[in-house]
């Protein structure tokens, strides 16, 4: 118990421990050497009577009276603790509900790895959840298989969870594992990723006649995505005839929300006349998603995840075909369309803008000012 006196009453609180008597200094008030978790215990005890004294301080300081009971109240905790697993599945039902996602992809990840790692038993609280737990975890992971980036990703949404249950009262911030814990030490540098203008040239050359139809489509996505920004698939899915006018491109990216404006080149609107079925300005520019059958963000995720899939299969097809020894994928040419136009001098600010790059307002800023000429002029070096 804590006590607490003013004007000579005393108050108690429980701290929510138990300590056996033969293990309890009475002189000093505190565990003895000995004590089974003392140092926790001594931790807990400091913690509470840090809280109380800090408000009392903020108290005197705006010279607010206030009685023991409102005192003890106010620092009452008010912690309802929740098992990680019903935490997780509210977060995930709350980010479908608000037609978030790809917030509801990561959490869902998120959670199937944990399920998997704990065999099934979620019912854990997120005070289980300590350094030697994220310690096994990793472990576990590693021997999956698991790159340093998903295993990163991985613990910062484990991370964000922990955070949301203290935020939402249903973790105690006093059992945090993430201080001593760093996510930092994961490498997340990533392996080359971008294929030279010789070889983009070599893809857009290439006959595919006798191929098939998806094979063509994907290899015309790739080259699309490559002279239009380094424009990403699921922005790729959500574009309208509308967002092409004068061959200037504008779009909202899905995944920040920023506004990117760039002008495409002759050859990129080419890529897509033998995807025109109507140019009703309700279309999507290509054949990924449907007005009618894909309506909720969750319709429209796994329509484009199911393409993605298919399209980054294709692109195997293609590489071995142009004779490109490299992992084709839909994120080559984002990079491709990124260290082109760097080893050409463009700007960097003005190339990190269309890929989403960390300091976003200021590449922003950047485009905004570039105007038509300059913006003309970087996108003339890609061919």
């Amino acid at each position: 118990m804590v006590q607490i006196s003013k004007n000579g009453k005393r108050k108690y609180q429980s701290l929510g421990v138990s300590v056996n008597a033969k293990h309890w200094d009475f002189s000093k008030n505190k565990p003895k050497p000995n004590c089974p978790n003392g140092g926790y215990i001594q931790k807990i005890m400091l913690d509470k009577i840090t809280e109380l004294q800090t408000h009392i301080l903020e108290l005197n300081a705006s010279q607010k009276d206030f009685t023991l009971t409102n005192l003890l109240n106010v620092n009452k905790s008010e912690v309802k603790e929740k098992t990680v697993g019903e935490f997780y599945r509210e977060l995930i039902l709350h980010y479908k509900q608000t037609n978030k996602a790809g917030n509801r992809l990561i959490y869902k990840g998120s959670h199937n790895s944990i399920k998997e790692f704990s065999k099934g038993r979620l019912n854990i609280l997120f005070a289980d959840i300590d350094i030697q737990w994220l310690q096994r975890y990793e472990k576990w992971l590693r021997s999956k298989g698991n790159k340093e980036t998903t295993m990163s990703l991985l613990f910062r949404t484990l991370r964000s969870a922990y955070n949301k249950a203290i935020e939402s009262k249903a973790a105690n911030k006093t059992n945090y594992p993430f201080n001593e814990f760093k996510i930092s030490k994961f490498d997340i540098k990533t392996k080359k990723r971008s294929i030279t203008k010789d070889d983009i040239l070599k893809l857009m050359n290439l006959d595919l006649s006798a191929e098939t139809e998806s094979v063509r489509f994907s290899r015309d996505v790739f080259i699309f995505s490559y002279l239009s920004g380094g424009i990403n698939f699921t922005d790729i899915a959500n574009l309208r005839f509308e967002n092409i006018v004068d061959r200037r491109l504008k779009y909202i990216r899905q995944k920040t929300g920023k506004k990117i404006g760039l002008i495409i080149s002759q050859t990129a609107i080419d890529l897509l006349k033998p995807y025109q079925r109507c140019e009703n300005i309700e279309n999507y520019l290509f054949p990924i998603l449907d007005t009618k059958r894909h309506k909720t963000a969750i319709q429209k995720q796994n329509r484009i995840h199911k393409i993605l899939v298919r399209v980054n299969k294709d692109l195997k097809r293609v590489a071995e075909l142009a004779k490109i020894d490299f992992n084709l994928s839909t994120y080559v040419a984002r990079h491709s369309f990124a260290t082109v136009l760097k080893n050409s001098g463009v700007d960097i600010a003005l190339i990190s803008e269309t890929l989403g790059h960390s300091d976003l307002s200021t590449t922003q800023i950047y485009l905004d000012s570039f105007e038509n000429e300059q913006i003309k002029g970087a996108m003339d070096h890609l061919l």
